[in-house]
């Protein structure tokens, strides 16, 4: 069974890390997040779910308006030729549906399937907010802290100029 969002709350409050979370509708794109946002602070990102064509999984976590190049990425971080994840490995692997992907689902990559890539320009910004495992509400933490949880989950991200 998946983490919850309490769930990761709670586990974020055992990390001494400090996080504001606040409810909104649901979002399922960076346009519908902009509008609902209203006074979040930090640095806003989005979030790719990606295989490799040797099967390895990639989460590239990076600023809402970076433009990903897709077929210039797999150099950048060591990955062979990319696309997207499944729905169905994506829950399997991160607990999660698509539109609420986030780098908190790693609390659920117990076996470490996941390679994480953290922009270098998004962990400049002294916070950043992402979902809480669920696109029904944003939670805002520093970036030191996101560094912190990725971690605390069992991953070495690599911070890569995107």
């Amino acid at each position: 069974m998946p983490a919850t969002r309490p769930d990761l709350l709670a586990r974020l409050e055992e990390l001494g890390i400090a996080a504001e979370t606040r409810d909104h509708p649901a979002v399922y794109t960076v346009e519908e997040a902009r509008r609902l946002r209203g006074e979040i602070p930090g640095g806003h990102c989005k979030n790719l779910f990606l295989k490799d064509k040797k099967g390895a999984l990639w989460l590239v976590v990076c600023l809402e308006d970076t433009q990903v190049d897709l077929k210039a990425l797999p150099g950048r971080i060591g990955a062979g030729r990319i696309s997207f994840g499944k729905p169905d490995l994506l829950m399997e692997v991160l607990g999660v549906e698509p539109g609420s992907v986030t780098p908190f689902a790693l609390i659920n990559d117990t076996e470490g399937r996941v390679n994480v890539v953290l922009e270098k320009a998004m962990m400049e910004h002294e916070f950043l907010s992402f979902h809480p495992l669920e696109n029904t509400a944003t939670t805002t933490l520093a970036s030191a802290d996101l560094e912190k949880f990725v971690r605390a989950c069992g991953h070495t991200p690599q911070v890569v100029a995107l």
